[in-house]
């Protein structure tokens, strides 16, 4: 497409990719070099033109050496385009094409970078896309730019979604294990150090940790592989260096580096010992890294058992059979997270995640949660090759027959899938119904299979209607079910003996069926002080008093324990002493503070200290 913006001469297309196409030239008035990067799309949407916005602000609100400078934000006729300077230089993908870094090269570099990300989180951004294409050295003037915040949110925690493999933010061979959506983690500002240590991994090594295999397996190796040692592969890097990139891989977040300055130290520290020549390797990486970012801990605590049960229900519905698993507890109290646990050994076996949710006021709607599950189910088969899909196509069609019109009819985007069906021909209530169940157990008979086992989780089942627990009583009942494992959620506090619920469990329970139960209960004092050892860095002994007052405060309840954190370091009853490079708190202050120890008051309190017009908005 011939591209022409007003007060700009383009000269040259230098990357088109599937949302945007960037363009070199000048600026007529002063003939200034200029970079252009254009929205693509003939008619964006409006969530499509907020991003590219986004992107905008972004660039123009870091105001650092190390970002290239926006000029402008124009439009072009039904999108937009970004005017950006043109720093030269080249990408570190292009010059490693060229050239190999000597030691002493690339600890130059890797301060100059880590520099740059830390002004970048200081003003609260996550990048979500660090790799050596975003990356431009100006090796003539020694410039460093980190460029292309198109993914880049300003936010200190995002949640993501679990999709299909081929659906996910970021360069496959440089996502942090959480940004895939199946590591059960938030994302926060150390998926940047996970691709940043990737990128210095491909530069002392001259290869990628995880190249082989296609998107799932990569998605794997990432989540659950260990990389062979920079050092083994490259004998002429130290070992020390090697342990500070594999550092910044960590699987988890909270084994990584917490701080770009604890960083910054251990890669000044090498470059002291490298420009000396000495051999001196003698210290201990780590030792200053401490973060004054208030992180709470995302592992799971006290769940060991329950975790184990999980996995091995899943391992035995993968081996062929079909299995229901219920897990209850107060709201709050981590069923949602448990559940999520199943994301990774789902990944290695191919399978597919889905989930719903009943909704309160929503119980009118015949298996809502269900079309909800199997909506988001289809959305994913769409992402995958003209062949894979063809392949479900004649799945579901050799299930269903003729029938296909009945499962279009509630989840309407399978007809992408399989194509227009014959209309079905009208039945009295009862047959139609009977029709209905007979096909939509056939439907999720072709899509559970052991080359891609199914879970469904159903949240909030103390609101289910029963045409939903009747389909889940003939899943569990059908001898012919296999590679499906059903996970229901419910609040156990809000049903009793009577209801629905139980009714139809009893109903699976007499046809041989084996039904487990995970019934969750309030972390104990051990598991509270384990969380805080972690988030506040500190010992055992330091926690035990705080641990005590946050169950005494909290009950042991997840949810509010998080909050309840939260709100000691918003007023200043948690802090970090940045002159002694610790977390510190006065148990006393916090004894007397007027928290509540009231979940709804203290969220309703966090909403009232927002503005008037967020406050009127929600």
């Amino acid at each position: 497409m011939t591209v022409s913006i007003e007060g700009f001469n383009i000269t040259e297309t230098v990357y088109r990719g599937s949302s945007s196409t960037i363009y070199k030239g000048t600026r007529n008035h002063d003939n200034m070099p200029v970079v252009i990067k254009v929205l693509n799309i003939d008619y964006p949407s409006p969530e499509q033109i907020a991003r590219f916005t986004l992107e905008y602000n972004i660039c123009r609100n870091i105001a650092s050496d190390g970002i290239v400078n926006v000029i402008s934000l124009e439009k072009y006729k039904n999108t937009l385009a970004i005017i950006m300077e043109d720093v030269g230089g080249e990408s570190l993908s292009s010059i490693l094409k060229q050239k190999t870094l000597s030691i002493c090269e690339f600890l130059r570099f890797a301060l100059r970078v880590a520099e740059i990300l830390s002004e970048i989180h200081m003003k609260n951004i996550i990048h979500k896309d660090i790799n050596p294409s975003n990356i431009i050295w100006n090796q003539e003037e020694n410039s460093i730019k980190i460029i292309d915040f198109g993914l880049s949110d300003m936010l200190s925690r995002e949640n993501p979604s679990i999709l299909n493999p081929n659906i996910f933010e970021g360069t496959l061979p440089y996502i942090s294990p959480e940004q895939t959506g199946r590591m059960n983690r938030a994302i926060d500002y150390r998926t940047d150090y996970y691709s940043l240590g990737v990128t210095f991994y491909e530069i002392v090594t001259g290869q990628l940790p995880f190249q082989n295999g296609d998107t799932v397996e990569i998605i794997h190796s990432h989540i659950a592989k260990i990389p062979t040692s920079p050092h083994v592969l490259n004998k002429n890097i130290p070992e020390p260096i090697s342990k500070i990139i594999l550092k910044l891989m960590a699987k988890n977040p909270e084994d990584r580096y917490q701080s770009l300055s604890g960083l910054r130290y251990d890669l000044l520290q090498c470059v002291g010992v490298v420009e000396k020549k000495s051999d001196d390797w003698n210290f201990n990486i780590g030792e200053h890294d401490i973060s004054d970012k208030f992180e709470i801990s995302q592992k799971i605590y006290g769940r060991e058992q329950e975790i184990k049960l999980l996995l091995n229900m899943f391992d035995v519905a993968c081996r062929g059979s079909s299995q229901l698993m219920m897990v209850s507890g107060y709201s709050g109290i981590g069923k949602s997270v448990l559940v999520n646990e199943i994301y990774k050994p789902i990944l290695q076996k191919r399978g597919y995640f889905i989930s719903g949710k009943f909704d309160q006021l929503g119980r009118s709607i015949p298996y809502a949660p269900l079309i909800e599950a199997f909506q988001d189910l289809v959305k994913q088969i769409l992402t995958e090759s003209e062949d894979e899909i063809a392949v479900w196509k004649n799945s579901i069609l050799d299930s269903i027959g003729s029938n296909g019109q009945v499962i279009i009819d509630v989840i309407p985007k399978i007809e992408l899938v399989i194509g227009k069906q014959p209309p079905i021909p009208d039945l009295p209530p009862v047959q139609a119904q009977n029709r209905f169940n007979m096909v939509f157990q056939n439907f999720v008979r072709a899509l559970a299979a052991s080359n891609h086992p199914l879970v469904i989780f159903i949240d909030d089942l103390q609101w289910a209607d029963s045409s939903t627990l009747k389909m889940i009583e003939l899943f569990m009942t059908d001898t012919d079910m296999k590679h499906l494992f059903v996970i229901g959620a419910y609040r156990e506090n809000e049903v009793d003996s009577t209801h629905p619920l139980f009714n139809t469990i009893d109903e699976i329970k007499k046809v041989g069926k084996e039904i487990n139960t995970i019934y969750l209960k309030p972390l104990d004092t051990s598991s509270v002080s384990k969380l805080l050892c972690d988030t506040l860095k500190c010992d055992t002994e330091s926690a035990e008093s705080l641990a005590n007052i946050c169950i005494n405060k909290t009950n042991g309840n997840p949810f509010f324990l998080n909050q309840f954190l939260k709100s000691l370091y918003e007023n200043s009853l948690i802090e970090f002493d940045s002159i002694k490079g610790v977390w510190t708190w006065d148990i006393n202050k916090i004894e007397q503070a007027d928290i509540t120890d009231n979940v709804v008051e203290l969220m309703a309190s966090k909403i009232q200290k927002l503005s008037d017009t967020t406050q009127h908005a929600l």
